[in-house]
């Protein structure tokens, strides 16, 4: 006895990834980790900030992103006093995994490592009032000091390798982020 196959109709679910269906699920496609290091090692999940430097398309400002519910809590429970002593905390725990990440994928400034990214931004929102305009503003200004990174930051970018390289540069560009949310808030010109 023969058995008939069922074609399955070429109808709206077909261009869809097996077991994905409008509506109930979105696919996030991360980059695929670097070879010479585990995704789960915990230098890579503090290097990467638990991921969310594997999200395609500028890992960055995902990582900074990733960053403002943790400083939002900080801030809450400890004030700028946490936020700023928590940032120094990221800083020498990202300096001890980046410099793991580095020496083990042979990459000098890998893009998925965001940890300083929210080493940066935590010290900016440290100098910040805790509002949400503010955690909005100091989130726009650090990313654009950590784009352009003005001097010394730039500096560091270009003379500093390994784990304390990246780490060094962002947050030279945050001081500057942070001096100037700070003013902002004393010169009270955010509403």
């Amino acid at each position: 006895m023969r058995h008939r196959t069922r074609r399955r109709s070429a109808g709206r679910y077909a261009r869809l990834r097996p077991g994905s269906h409008p509506g109930r699920s979105i696919l996030l496609v991360l980059t695929p980790p670097r070879p010479g290091i585990s995704p789960w090692h915990p230098a890579a999940l503090l290097a990467t900030w638990f991921g969310s430097g594997l999200l395609p398309k500028a890992p960055g400002t995902w990582g900074s992103l990733a960053a403002l519910p943790f400083a939002w809590g900080l801030g809450l429970v400890g004030g700028w006093p946490l936020l700023l002593a928590s940032s120094l905390a990221c800083f020498v725990v990202g300096w001890w995994a980046v410099a793991i990440y580095v020496r083990r994928t042979g990459a000098d400034d890998p893009s998925e490592v965001v940890i300083d990214e929210v080493a940066g931004q935590w010290l900016v929102l440290a100098a910040a009032p805790p509002e949400p305009l503010f955690y909005v503003a100091g989130f726009a200004l650090f990313r654009f000091l950590d784009i352009t990174k003005p001097w010394p930051a730039g500096w560091a970018d270009r003379h500093v390798h390994g784990g304390i390289g990246v780490m060094l540069d962002d947050m030279l560009a945050a001081v500057y982020g942070a001096a100037l949310v700070a003013l902002i808030a004393l010169w009270g010109a955010l509403p």
